[in-house]
Protein backbone atom coordinates (compact mmCIF):
# COMPACT_ATOMS: atom_id res chain seq x y z
CA UNK A 1 0.00 0.00 0.00
CA UNK A 2 1.25 3.60 -0.89
CA UNK A 3 2.28 5.72 2.01
CA UNK A 4 0.56 8.89 2.86
CA UNK A 5 2.97 11.80 2.61
CA UNK A 6 2.29 15.49 3.28
CA UNK A 7 4.68 18.94 4.38
CA UNK A 8 5.68 17.40 7.79
CA UNK A 9 7.27 13.67 6.66
CA UNK A 10 7.82 14.52 2.85
CA UNK A 11 11.93 15.06 3.52
CA UNK A 12 12.26 12.28 5.45
CA UNK A 13 10.18 9.56 2.84
CA UNK A 14 10.79 11.21 0.01
CA UNK A 15 14.23 13.35 -0.39
CA UNK A 16 16.04 11.18 2.14
CA UNK A 17 14.97 7.71 0.81
CA UNK A 18 17.83 5.46 -0.66
CA UNK A 19 15.20 4.20 -3.09
CA UNK A 20 13.49 5.29 -6.26
CA UNK A 21 10.40 7.13 -5.08
CA UNK A 22 7.38 7.73 -6.92
CA UNK A 23 5.16 10.53 -5.73
CA UNK A 24 1.70 10.66 -6.96
CA UNK A 25 0.01 14.39 -6.41
CA UNK A 26 -3.48 13.63 -5.93
CA UNK A 27 -7.00 15.11 -4.74
CA UNK A 28 -10.19 13.60 -3.50
CA UNK A 29 -12.14 15.19 -5.77
CA UNK A 30 -9.80 14.62 -8.85
CA UNK A 31 -11.65 12.07 -11.36
CA UNK A 32 -8.21 11.04 -13.31
CA UNK A 33 -6.33 10.58 -10.00
CA UNK A 34 -8.81 8.38 -8.72
CA UNK A 35 -8.58 6.39 -12.15
CA UNK A 36 -4.65 5.95 -11.77
CA UNK A 37 -5.32 5.08 -8.44
CA UNK A 38 -5.17 1.64 -8.71
CA UNK A 39 -2.27 1.40 -10.88
CA UNK A 40 -0.49 3.17 -8.05
CA UNK A 41 -1.38 0.70 -5.25
CA UNK A 42 -0.46 -2.10 -7.86
CA UNK A 43 3.32 -0.75 -8.41
CA UNK A 44 3.89 -0.27 -4.71
CA UNK A 45 3.42 -4.08 -3.96
CA UNK A 46 4.83 -4.94 -7.03
CA UNK A 47 8.31 -3.23 -6.13
CA UNK A 48 8.19 -3.85 -2.22
CA UNK A 49 11.95 -3.40 -1.26
CA UNK A 50 12.96 -2.17 -4.32
CA UNK A 51 10.99 1.43 -4.65
CA UNK A 52 8.90 3.46 -2.25
CA UNK A 53 5.98 4.54 -3.63
CA UNK A 54 3.71 7.24 -1.83
CA UNK A 55 0.57 9.81 -2.39
CA UNK A 56 0.63 13.39 -1.76
CA UNK A 57 -2.88 15.35 -1.20
CA UNK A 58 -2.88 18.46 -2.92
CA UNK A 59 -5.25 20.21 -0.63
CA UNK A 60 -3.67 18.88 2.98
CA UNK A 61 0.32 19.30 1.66
CA UNK A 62 0.44 23.31 0.09
CA UNK A 63 3.87 23.70 1.09
CA UNK A 64 5.07 20.31 -0.85
CA UNK A 65 2.58 21.14 -3.99
CA UNK A 66 4.00 24.62 -4.74
CA UNK A 67 8.09 23.69 -3.84
CA UNK A 68 7.65 21.20 -7.06
CA UNK A 69 5.40 22.94 -8.88
CA UNK A 70 2.22 20.77 -9.15
CA UNK A 71 -0.50 22.59 -11.14
CA UNK A 72 -2.48 20.21 -12.43
CA UNK A 73 -2.95 16.68 -10.94
CA UNK A 74 -2.97 13.78 -11.34
CA UNK A 75 1.03 14.75 -11.33
CA UNK A 76 3.33 11.53 -10.90
CA UNK A 77 7.06 12.67 -9.79
CA UNK A 78 9.82 9.97 -9.67
CA UNK A 79 12.87 10.82 -7.41
CA UNK A 80 16.34 9.36 -7.36
CA UNK A 81 18.93 10.22 -4.82
CA UNK A 82 16.30 12.69 -3.74
CA UNK A 83 15.70 15.01 -6.51
CA UNK A 84 13.59 14.77 -9.33
CA UNK A 85 14.20 12.59 -12.31
CA UNK A 86 11.16 11.91 -14.53
CA UNK A 87 7.61 12.90 -14.20
CA UNK A 88 4.02 12.13 -15.88
CA UNK A 89 1.32 14.90 -15.67
CA UNK A 90 -1.97 13.36 -16.21
CA UNK A 91 -4.06 10.12 -16.61
CA UNK A 92 -2.10 7.33 -18.81
CA UNK A 93 -1.73 3.54 -18.75
CA UNK A 94 0.39 2.06 -15.90
CA UNK A 95 2.86 0.97 -18.36
CA UNK A 96 3.91 4.50 -18.75
CA UNK A 97 4.51 4.68 -14.77
CA UNK A 98 6.25 0.74 -14.92
CA UNK A 99 9.09 1.92 -17.56
CA UNK A 100 9.82 5.48 -15.95
CA UNK A 101 10.21 3.81 -12.74
CA UNK A 102 12.47 0.95 -14.42
CA UNK A 103 14.36 3.17 -15.57
CA UNK A 104 15.68 4.75 -12.31
CA UNK A 105 16.64 1.10 -10.80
Amino acid sequence: MALEVNDGNFEELVVKSDKPVIVDFWAEWCGPCRMIAPFIEEISAEYTGKAVVVKCDVDSSPAVSAKYGIRNIPTVLFFKDGKVADKQVGAVPKNNFVIKLNALL
